[in-house]
């Protein structure tokens, strides 16, 4: 960034509206201006190139010093994250740029976090759409568009990896306005500007024929597109938490973006809690982002984004706003969660040997609740039984994520197998979830892939097929469908199959589905899995198990090839004698054991099982483990049937 182009802004002009922001290494005033503010937020489909475009952004409008050494993806900042590639939590950013300050928010990729996207999309005043110029808009992206295309957001269009093999750039534009036509943009909304660009090599260009350049154009197009802010600093202050931060320092921060008025430190405000009541606070920090790192500020005014210390407890969509007038701002929608699991205490006899330190139903409640305030699109409320939490999202990578850090925090506890929620209609008819479900499969394996969707109640709605012998499938299936599909796909194609899923409505029931087919194989004794046991049991399905793995009765070692349960001792060693024969004592080849990764296990599990979960390994078990209660509670089920 060229900092020489900074304009002094005369004192007389904007009285009593000053702000602090870091430039080159130095404090440098800046009165309040919502005229030199933009807030935009950066929507993608996954792995379309949205954290590596931002890195850019970042670099380019000197938010880092020359020295500092920064790491790629920089606003990935969850360990989780950096693995799978993907955003899973909003976060904000702020660059300086001739003059104005530009907050950046980093929004989730995948509609299993759409509540994230609900409320953070409500801070901005447009959006900047990252469509990979290979694949075009996917499902993904439509779910975010739709949502900032109907809060009226104007958006700028970013045509990203031209430099990749097989690019159609000009194609994946036409496609971006034809999906603005099917989601009734505006007449404005459909006249947006674009731009090209390879994040990863950091070029930006408005033409492809345009000579290489940075991404200045894009930072150009941010003022001139996007709308300044609108609110009167003068006026009573107003802000809605929209979501949250934490500091080892200074605990939970509320996020929000100044409506109107000025925040600054001890300001007393009220707080507008959700069941009406009002409370009064104060204010002991106000902090707004520099760069990726929130920096304390001596006031804020309207259009800032800023993080709030000294709330002692608050929800997202608490207002905060003037003790004289209190104001109960609307509450933010967030669409209504579609999967549930059952969280348990840990009743396993290997309860706390594999790194587990929370362990209670007390741990358990406490950090569903931390995971409930930070996510409020995640729902917890007590089921039947001792410490049994039903916890309800928008997805099953919604919840497994949760489980996945909780795991690495060093909490122990089960899980039960994924269930849809139902609906009631007005008539009284039951009403379940459907989704569009979007799959890309070479044209050899499309018979398969068609015939294993067929059997989950799936509606084709299209079918095409293109010159490279690639097969476009779309359908409307039931949410309880998708349940396990995917790797079954991903089999069945020999790993090709590309899907995507997007939540449409709730539909009348579709009647049964089939759940697993197969049976599984259950351990018998407790002790060590042997060589010599697997490798008798090879013929009758596939184990989950390594050789060496501690084992205890009820525990789930494989799947059985037939539809039944079976028994077997997996601990059993071979007999020694002292008569040896040749070869006798070669060592036993095993076929690899199946190592379920977390989505593998929660999909696998029918309803009588539960998965163990635990920092260092994952284990699948029947809910009871004694095989005298499980038979007759079997009987009981089947005569209730």
């Amino acid at each position: 960034m060229h900092f020489s182009c900074i304009k002094r802004i005369g004192a007389s002009d904007y009285p009593k509206t000053k702000t602090l922001f870091r430039t080159q290494g130095y404090l440098a005033k800046q009165f309040m201006n919502t005229k030199l503010i933009r807030n935009v937020a950066i929507i993608a489909h996954v792995d379309h190139g949205k954290t590596t475009l931002v890195d850019q952004l970042l670099k380019q409008c000197g938010s880092f010093h020359e020295r500092e050494e920064v790491q790629d993806r920089v606003m990935d900042s969850d360990n989780i994250e950096k693995e799978r590639g993907i955003t899973i939590l909003s976060k904000n950013a702020n660059v300086k740029y001739k003059g104005h300050s530009v907050n950046i928010v980093d929004t989730p990729g995948h509609a299993d976090f759409g509540g994230q996207v609900e409320r953070v999309l409500g801070t901005v005043d447009g959006v900047i759409l990252v469509v990979d110029s290979f694949e075009g808009p996917m499902a993904q992206t439509r779910f975010v568009t739709q949502k900032a295309l109907e809060l009226g957001l104007v958006p700028i269009i970013v045509v990203n990896k031209i430099d990749r093999d097989g690019a159609s750039p000009l194609k994946a534009l036409d496609q971006v306005f034809d999906l603005f036509c099917e989601l009734n943009a505006s007449d404005d909304q459909l006249n947006f500007a674009h731009v090209f660009a390879s994040g990863r090599n950091g070029l930006c260009k408005k033409e492809l024929d345009d000579p290489d350049n940075n991404f200045q154009i894009l930072m150009d197009l941010i003022l001139e597109r996007i709308p300044s802010p609108k609110g009167d600093p003068q006026a009573e202050p107003l802000l809605q938490i929209s979501s949250l931060e934490y500091s080892p320092f200074l605990g939970r921060l509320a996020v929000g973006r100044v409506l109107q008025g000025t925040f600054k430190p001890n300001l007393t405000v009220a707080q507008t809690l959700d069941n009406g009541k009002v409370k009064s606070v104060r204010i002991q920090k106000v902090l707004s982002y520099e760069g990726v790192s929130p920096k304390p500020v001596e006031n804020a005014g309207p259009g800032n984004i800023i993080l709030l210390a000294g709330l002692d407890s608050f929800d997202i969509g608490d207002t905060l706003c003037s003790p004289q007038n209190p104001v109960h701002l609307p509450r933010i929608h967030i669409d209504p969660p579609t999967i549930s699991m059952l969280f348990s205490v840990n009743t396993s006899p290997l309860v706390g040997k594999y790194g587990g330190k929370f362990l209670t139903g007390n741990h358990l409640l406490e950090r569903l609740e931390r995971a409930h305030m930070a996510d409020p699109a995640l729902f917890i409320e007590r089921a039947d039984g001792a410490s049994t939490y039903k916890v309800s999202g928008r997805g099953i990578l919604h919840l497994t994520i949760l489980i996945e850090n909780m795991r690495r925090e060093a909490y122990e506890f089960t899980i039960g197998s994924p269930q849809v929620i139902f609906k009631k209609s007005e008539s009284g008819k039951t009403l379940e979830p459907v989704e569009t479900f979007k799959v890309e499969v070479p044209a050899e394996y499309s018979g398969a892939v068609i015939e294993e969707i067929g059997k989950r109640k799936a509606e084709m709605v299209n079918m095409l097929q293109d010159d490279n012998q690639r097969v476009f499938l779309e359908y409307i299936i039931p949410s309880r469908g998708l349940i396990g599909l995917r790797p079954i796909l991903l089999s069945l194609s020999k790993g090709y199959a590309v899907s995507q899923s997007l939540f449409l409505e709730y539909q009348p029931y579709k009647g049964e589905i089939p759940a697993r087919i197969n049976g599984v194989m259950i351990a018998k004794d407790a002790g060590e899995s042997s060589t010599y046991a697997l490798s008798k049991l090879e013929d009758r399905g596939y184990m989950i198990i390594p050789p060496g793995a501690e084992v205890y009765p009820g525990m789930i070692v494989g799947e059985h090839n037939r539809n039944v349960d079976i028994t077997v001792n997996v601990t059993k060693g071979k007999q020694l004698t002292n008569m040896r024969a040749s070869g006798s004592d070669d060592t036993i080849q095993l076929t690899p054991y199946r190592k379920l990764t977390l989505e593998e296990a929660v999909t696998f599990i029918n309803d009588d099982e539960c998965v163990e979960i635990t920092p260092q390994i994952l284990r699948l078990r029947k809910n009871t483990l004694d095989p005298h209660k499980r038979k007759s509670e079997s009987k009981v089920s089947t005569e209730e049937d």
